[in-house]
């Protein structure tokens, strides 16, 4: 059984975005992709390669305060591995976002010394923000800007539609004109955007998900999740999710007429008490290599 119940993915809004995003490329000199660090596979598209090509990146890490710091690490190295740096972020404390504007001038360092032996002393850098929904671009935005109005200049480069954003004097980054889209042909992606709340809980089975996620906590064995639910490791190891999350439930008194566990009350609550840390930091996909 499928968790997901109703997530479409929209070929025809893709490919609307994929054109506007191609369009907007000449405008800028990089790319910054926003992934949650949890889930650094599935809260990306992996079209994105083949839209922005050679284009220079830098991939921000997004939530990493939630996320395994050791994991996390893993995946610095992975990007950097293959030539792309990553910083880790979390935009709601602000943590690591001073490290944007230097690591983005360092990626771009070449072009710059390019430009200011032709004379241009003063450039100013461009950087597209691209992510899929719930991800986090619009409070990357918000804080980097320190929620400064977009520029609505009659220029060229300012076309109509596109959100400008000055950061400080010769930096400016540039709203995506358009919005990119996870594929959900896999079911696990789906999930693990479930897990995070990037998905709406309205179109999920809650219950489902939340035997999915115990799944993945009950192998962790993280000692935050074992001591918040008074829990004991040998409880855990053999015991079906369905009846850990029937324990997880007495253990918190959600009992109905009967006697009978609330098992619908207590998923909304294991999802709830994950999406704020308080069962540990964790992180569902580790790169390959």
């Amino acid at each position: 059984m499928s968790v997901m119940q109703n997530i479409q993915w929209f070929p025809g809004h893709m490919t609307k975005t994929k054109r506007q995003i191609q369009a907007s490329l000449k405008l800028v000199d990089a790319v910054a992709e926003i992934i949650d660090a949890r889930i650094p596979v599935s809260s990306r598209n992996p079209d994105l390669d083949s839209i922005i090509q050679n284009k220079p990146r830098v991939v921000l890490m997004n939530k990493c305060d939630m996320a395994d710091p050791s994991s996390t690490q893993k995946w610095i190295n992975y990007f950097k591995n293959n030539g792309i740096v990553a910083i880790p972020i979390d935009c709601k404390t602000g943590r690591g976002i001073n490290k944007f504007v230097s690591s983005v001038n360092e990626v771009l360092k070449e072009k710059i010394e390019k430009q200011k032996a032709k004379g241009l002393l003063n450039p100013t850098v461009r950087v597209m923000i691209v992510g899929i929904p719930n991800v986090g671009k619009s409070t990357f935005i918000n804080r980097i800007s320190k929620n400064r109005k977009a520029k609505a200049e009659d220029k060229p480069g300012v076309t109509r539609g596109n959100q400008w954003f000055t950061i400080n004097k010769g930096f400016e980054v540039l709203d995506t004109p358009g919005v990119l889209w996870p594929k959900f042909e896999d079911k696990i992606v789906g999930e693990r955007l479930a897990f995070t709340g990037a998905v709406k809980d309205q179109i999920m089975d809650t219950e489902l998900l939340a035997m999915r996620l115990l799944d993945f906590l009950k192998v962790e064995k993280n000692p935050i999740f074992v001591e918040r639910f008074k829990l004991q490791n040998d409880q855990i190891e053999d015991i079906e999710s369905y009846e850990l999350l029937e324990l997880i439930g007495r253990k918190r008194g959600m009992l109905i007429s009967g006697g009978e566990i609330d098992t619908e009350r207590a998923a909304i609550m294991l999802l709830d008490e994950y999406r704020s840390a308080k069962l540990g930091k964790y992180t569902f996909e580790l790169p390959e290599n």
